[in-house]
């Protein structure tokens, strides 16, 4: 099973060396632009953009778009159910109580763009972002909310422990299911209640080693006297560069034009 969101690709790029904090940054900022956008136009920019980042980055694109294979059943749906459910505009379609219409199919395809385009960038912020560098970002970009209590390091942790894990739990229940299919299950035949029912074959032994897995990372924490944030100190302090300006830079023109095109153009 392919997934790229927490999976890290170690590569000598532009992109690889920018400050973590600009890349997580950046990211938030992406997104942004992604729902401002509109129209055609503005699809374009947040796509040019994204174009320009996967080939600085040097992942291979291929790894990229095997990750979409595990999110193209909530496209699919996302596109059905727009399709379906929007009645307004011009009627193309007319078969029963089916009725799908021109907004339908407008909204339909701007929303997989939006989903595809998400995940990609995403997936580029974790291919390109070490762990350790990632906790560190969320950190530090949280830190000034420690002043009112917000444990900052305890939440970058968990944020990227979750992260981290995603891949290593998805590659946990492929094994499960090639083990209980050799053993005879069957997870497609039957309709969506028997369905449901031939997932807790899945289920219930993923989360027993999600929680052996937890209980073992937690003790391996403890046997090394993890305590946080307190008196720690780090190899490299972050700081950054001239790159990363022009990353900033860069993001927020592209936003500002998307959202300048929604407002005066409309597209």
């Amino acid at each position: 099973m392919n997934l790229t969101i927490g999976q890290y690709y170690p590569a000598e790029s532009v992109i690889h060396r920018l400050d973590a904090r600009t890349k997580i940054t950046a990211t938030f900022i992406y997104i942004v632009a992604i729902f401002a956008a509109k129209g055609v136009l503005g699809y374009i920019l947040c796509a040019l953009l994204l174009g320009a980042v996967i080939k600085l980055c040097k992942v291979p694109f291929k790894m990229m778009l095997g990750g979409l294979k595990s999110i193209i059943v909530i496209i699919i749906f996302t596109v059905v159910l727009n399709m379906l459910f929007i009645r307004t505009g011009t009627e193309i379609i007319s078969f029963g109580i089916i009725h799908i219409t021109t907004d339908g199919i407008i909204m339909a395809v701007r929303l997989c763009i939006r989903l595809v385009m998400l995940i990609l960038g995403s997936s580029v912020l974790t291919l390109v972002t070490s762990p350790i560098a990632l906790t560190e970002g969320i950190e530090s970009l949280l830190k000034p909310l420690k002043k009112i209590g917000v444990p900052a390091h305890e939440i970058a942790m968990m944020m990227s422990i979750a992260l981290r894990f995603i891949p290593t739990l998805v590659d946990e229940l492929d094994k499960i299911k090639k083990a209980q299919m050799a053993r005879g299950a069957d997870f497609d035949t039957g309709g969506l209640v028997a369905k449901a029912k031939s997932m807790i074959p899945l289920l219930v032994p993923l989360f027993v080693s999600a929680f052996r897995r937890a209980d073992e990372l937690a003790m391996a924490m403890e046997a090394r006297c993890y305590r946080g944030d307190v008196n720690r100190t780090k190899m490299k302090e972050l700081k950054y560069g001239k790159n990363d300006f022009i990353a900033y830079g860069t993001v927020i023109l592209v936003t500002i034009a998307v959202i300048l095109c929604r407002i005066f153009l409309g597209v």
